[in-house]
């Protein structure tokens, strides 16, 4: 969950500095990557996590 935060804390600073500073269009793009990348993340340690916690039927 610690790299989710550093992850998304990081994504939305390359946002805002992106979408502020004038000519940083490569620091928003940066910053949406990696927003898509943590969300990515997210979702597939939770769907790593629901299957290992799943008893197997026979």
């Amino acid at each position: 969950m610690f790299l989710f935060l550093i992850l998304l804390g990081s994504a939305i600073a390359l946002i805002v500095i992106g979408a502020v500073v004038d000519g940083m269009l490569y620091l928003l793009s940066t910053g949406v990557l990696l927003f898509v990348v943590a969300v990515l993340y997210l979702l597939v340690r939770s769907i790593l996590r629901s299957r290992r916690g799943r008893p197997t039927a026979f």
